[in-house]
């Protein structure tokens, strides 16, 4: 098969629940398919479809047609792009909009955009009606790669990010790779932070590939489509095996307390920083935590933040504009995370490239003290 041929065919990846278990479809031109693919799974005949102003205008449309040229009726809202649109206010919003539509409970709400509205959409589908059904049409390599699979869902809080929400798994997951590329190359690197984090969790061979291949990733050809498969096949693995994070599902936040306290102290501000740059960071302190705990060698902290710098990501604090709190302020970030347990945090720490794993008695103080030696000035 030649590389234009394997980029155009469609990939599915199954996540396995029981009667909850939904296919992935991963390829191009999905969005223009989507109508078909939603009626033959689909009991009832209506959507209401939730978007934001930057996906809005380049793929409305587009799907709106798919809907009705397959007989389903679709109603549409369109939210402010951006973090902050994770909020009571705009789930209120949604909710009424979705009862507004009467959408019942064998019709669908269905997210098109990126992590954002698929978190705030999934939310509002987990609690209308007691739970609706729920489509996710994935916009950003990030959302394609991790947040619309799983069936987490949720918006943010004051104390922190995403802790008010439901466990909710979609009925389908669309994931059309041509889109992609009208991403921003910005947007695009804090997508592939993500697919990065999963060879550095249990598939080294899949990071060593990553380092050789992810500029045709970048690119857009065969490796990317690839790319996209192999992370929602791990990701359906382990959510398949602990839907509800009891064990080793914890493994998915593998730079994310790190990358969540960042994201905290600069105020969500995207300018700044956005989800997977503070992810990026997050890993690469998540290395260097574990060779200062000598769990792991320093060279694979080096080699994770070579290959992250090598396409384009942030791999250090001081990289992040505007300056950060005292590590105190961190760490209260940190603690208020929701992987903490009777005072010992949870971290995800590594024994070397892909050997990460759960622990969860790691000692404030030592964190505190590592915090203070990395923060810059």
């Amino acid at each position: 098969m030649n590389s234009h041929a394997m980029s155009t065919a469609r990939r599915q990846v199954r996540v396995e629940l029981g009667d909850r278990s939904y296919d992935i479809l991963i390829g191009s031109g999905l969005i223009a398919a989507a109508g078909g693919e939603i009626a033959t799974r689909l009991k009832g005949r209506k959507v209401a479809v939730i978007t934001d102003e930057h996906v809005a205008p380049l793929y409305l449309d587009a799907f709106m047609k798919a809907m009705t040229d397959s007989g389903i009726a679709a109603v549409s809202q369109i939210l402010p792009a951006g973090e902050k649109t994770k909020s009571f206010e705009h789930l209120m919003t949604v909710c009424d909009g979705v009862l507004a539509a009467r959408i019942e409970r064998n019709d669908a709400v269905v997210a098109l955009g990126g992590g954002v509205i698929g978190d705030l959409t999934g939310f509002a589908a987990g609690i209308v009606r007691r739970g609706s059904r729920f489509i996710q049409v994935p916009t950003s390599l990030l959302a394609q790669v991790d947040s619309s699979v799983g069936g987490k869902t949720g918006i943010n809080s004051a104390h922190g990010k995403n802790l008010i929400g439901v466990f909710h798994q979609p009925d389908l997951v669309l994931a059309d790779t041509d889109v992609l590329d009208t991403l921003s190359q910005r947007e695009f690197r804090a997508g592939y932070a993500e697919v990065a984090k999963y060879g550095l969790i249990d598939k080294p061979d899949f990071f060593a590939w990553l380092e050789k291949n992810w500029r045709e990733i970048f690119a857009g050809g065969a490796a990317r489509s690839e790319a996209i498969a192999v992370s929602c096949q791990a990701k359906a693995d382990v959510v398949a095996a602990d839907e509800r994070e009891n064990g080793q599902r914890a493994l998915l936040n593998l730079g994310h307390t790190f990358g969540h306290a960042l994201e905290a102290a600069t105020a969500y501000d995207s300018r700044r920083l956005v989800h997977g740059e503070g992810v990026a960071i997050g890993m690469v302190l998540a290395h260097q935590f574990s060779a200062r705990l000598n769990l792991a060698s320093p060279d694979d902290s080096k080699r994770v933040a070579s290959h992250l710098k090598d396409v384009g990501l942030p791999v250090s604090m001081d990289e992040i504009p505007g300056g950060l709190p005292p590590a105190e302020v961190l760490m209260n970030a940190i603690a208020q995370d929701k992987k903490v347990k009777s005072g010992k945090l949870a971290f995800i720490l590594t024994r070397g490239i892909g050997q990460s794993f759960v622990a969860d008695d790691v000692p404030a103080s030592e964190v505190l003290s590592f915090l203070k030696e990395r923060l810059p000035g």
